[in-house]
C-alpha cells in the first residue's frame, strides 16, 4: 500500500484520454486485478498507475456495468481494490444524458446529489446503514469548482440519476426524472459512490454531457456519437484535473 497520498479516477464512455498525460504508467489490466472486463466500447479495462501534475494517481480505465449481467458487488469491486491500494479521494467521471436545456452537449457538470434508481445496492448483504447525507465531499467540490475557474471552464451542479440500461430513457421517463429533480441521467457512478462513502473515501462525481436525453431535443441516441463527445470534451477536464491536482 502506498504511503503518499494517492488519487483515484474512473473514466466513463469516451474519457480514456484522460489517461493519456499519465507519466510513470504502470499498467495493471482488470484480469491481473480480479475483476472482469467490460465488453462495452470506451470502456478497456485497466488500471494505470502513474503519476499526473506531480501526483501519485491511479487511474481506472473503463469500468463493468449491470446492464453486462453484473450485480453491484462485481460493479463496485474496482473501487474496493483501489480502496486496498491506498486511494482515499476518488473522482468519479461518466458520460451522461442533459437534462437541463441550458447545459448543451460537450458541456461538464459537478454531481452535488445523486438518485439511485437501479433498484440495488453494493452494500447488500448485511445491515450497512451507511449515511448518504452528503455522498460527494464538499470540500473537494470546492476545490475542483476553483480549478476549474482558474482554467476558465464552467462547471456547474447538479444531480445525476443512475438507471440500470442498456436501453436509454424514454422521454416519459425522461420527463419524469426532471420532475424528480435530475439534471443528468447515466447507467453508472452511483453504486461506485455508495462503495466508496461506505469505505470512507472522499469522493466528487463528474459527468461530460454527452448528448440531450431523449425527448429533448427530438435527436436519436446512438452510443459511438456519445463516444466521440466524451473524447472532444476529455481534453478540457484533463485541463481542470491538472490544476486541481497541481494546487
Amino acid at each position: 500500500m502506498a504511503t503518499e497520498d494517492m488519487v483515484g479516477l474512473v473514466l466513463g464512455s469516451g474519457l480514456g484520454p484522460l489517461a493519456d498525460r499519465l507519466e510513470e504508467v504502470a499498467t495493471i489490466p482488470f484480469a491481473e486485478a480480479g475483476l472482469p472486463s467490460s465488453g462495452v466500447p470506451g470502456h478497456d479495462g485497466a488500471f494505470l498507475r502513474g503519476r499526473l501534475a506531480g501526483r501519485r494517481v491511479l487511474v481506472m480505465r473503463g469500468r463493468v456495468h449491470l446492464y453486462e449481467g453484473h450485480d453491484a458487488a462485481t460493479v463496485t469491486a474496482g473501487v474496493r481494490w483501489m480502496h486496498g491500494e491506498g486511494v482515499a479521494t476518488l473522482v468519479l467521471t461518466n458520460a451522461a444524458g442533459g437534462l437541463v436545456p441550458e447545459r448543451p452537449p460537450g458541456s461538464w457538470m459537478m454531481i452535488r446529489d445523486h438518485l439511485n434508481l437501479t433498484g440495488t445496492s453494493p452494500l447488500e448483504g448485511g445491515a450497512r446503514f451507511v449515511d448518504l447525507s452528503e455522498v460527494y465531499d464538499r470540500g473537494l467540490r470546492a476545490a475542483i469548482h476553483a480549478a476549474a475557474g482558474r482554467r476558465g471552464v464552467e462547471l456547474p451542479e447538479g444531480v445525476y440519476a443512475g438507471l440500470r440500461g442498456p436501453q436509454y430513457e424514454t422521454p416519459a421517463e425522461v420527463r419524469m426524472l426532471r420532475t424528480l429533480g435530475a439534471d443528468a441521467v447515466g447507467m453508472s457512478t452511483v453504486l461506485e459512490a455508495i462503495q466508496a462513502k461506505a469505505l470512507g473515501m472522499r469522493v466528487a462525481g463528474l459527468s461530460c454531457l454527452t448528448n440531450w436525453a431523449a425527448g429533448m431535443e427530438g435527436a436519436t441516441l446512438d452510443h459511438d456519437e456519445v463516444m466521440e463527445r466524451g473524447r472532444r470534451a476529455a481534453d478540457e477536464m484533463v485541463g481542470v484535473l491538472e490544476e486541481w491536482l497541481g494546487g
